[in-house]
């Protein structure tokens, strides 16, 4: 149910499904209006989990430093703040001094990550590392049973190596967003829009077997969800309606029918998908580091 200057309009149409519950419901942390799990001089970092993503985000007017040992899988850090400085080190590949305004896929192994400067810098892990989870506002959540098990994706071309993308990528007509992917996730870090969003252009839509976790940077924003109706009336939800400040985020689970709404000036969002999503990945352009990471073998012929 995309509007017709949507992009997405031109995925590949879902067959018809029936669904049984009972359904999940979103999660959401309102950051703005919480206590950080974890601090220090100059910042302070909340930390949340889906089924599949650990998302630490860090507010920043300072220095911080992060490091991980013996990291299991890739992992993703960007910032849209273009002030904000990186010195990145791995056993792969290293950056000193680098601006903000970029996106950095680290290689599984020791890292470091330490930022400098005014702003916020997300970091985005997978749940396999039990110490991330652990360390997280919600350490447990409920199973959804139509998300199946996760699965890494192929390999980069050329190995592991720390890899670096400049988010300062123009529009480009029928692309949506701007979309990066490795072995386990795909962010897109949608442009900051300086309107409210168009309320007869809305995008009701929902995903069969995957999460869709919905980070706010900027702005205020209004999530709308409803679920399938079920021959069970008992497993019927109502419709939720989450307002949501910045930052935040929300983790809108399948198969719940669901748009937002930006509804201030300035705004930045980000979506994060973990694995990579298929039907992105199967449109020619859209996914901006493509030919760096090959797509999983189930593409559909």
């Amino acid at each position: 149910m995309f509007d017709d200057s949507d992009p997405r309009k031109t995925l590949a149409g879902k067959a018809e499904q029936s669904f049984s519950g009972p359904f999940c419901l979103p999660a959401t942390g309102q950051f703005a209006d919480a206590p950080p799990q974890d601090a220090g001089p100059g910042w302070r970092a909340w930390t949340m989990r889906s089924t599949n993503v650990v998302l630490r985000l860090v507010e920043l007017d300072g220095a911080a430093d992060f490091a991980r040992t013996a990291q299991l899988d890739e992992y993703m850090v960007f910032s849209t703040d273009p002030e904000i400085r990186f010195t990145i080190t791995t056993a792969r590949g290293a950056v000193t001094d680098h601006p903000g305004n970029h996106l950095f896929i680290l290689p599984p192994g020791d890292s470091r990550v330490r930022i400098a400067g005014r702003g916020k810098v997300a970091f985005v892990y997978t749940t396999r590392s039990a110490d991330l989870v652990a360390a997280c506002s919600n350490p447990s959540v409920a199973a959804n049973p139509v998300i199946p098990p996760f699965q890494p994706w192929p390999d980069p071309v050329g190995g592991f190596r720390l890899r670096v993308y400049d988010l300062e990528v123009p529009d480009s007509p029928g692309r949506f967003g701007r979309l990066f992917r490795c072995t386990t996730m795909m962010v897109n870090i949608l442009p900051r829009f300086t309107a409210p969003r168009d309320r007869s252009k809305v995008s009701p839509h929902y995903h069969a077997s995957f999460e869709q976790i919905s980070l706010t940077l900027e702005g205020d924003f209004e999530h709308f969800l409803r679920w399938p109706w079920t021959p069970d009336m008992a497993e019927w939800l109502p419709d939720m309606h989450i307002r949501c400040a910045s930052p935040s985020v929300t983790v809108l689970p399948p198969p719940a029918i669901h748009t937002t709404l930006w509804v201030s000036e300035a705004t930045q969002i980000v979506d994060i998908f973990s694995p990579p999503r298929m039907d992105f990945s199967q449109k020619d352009g859209w996914v901006l580091n493509a030919e760096d990471y090959p797509v999983a073998r189930t593409v559909i012929e």
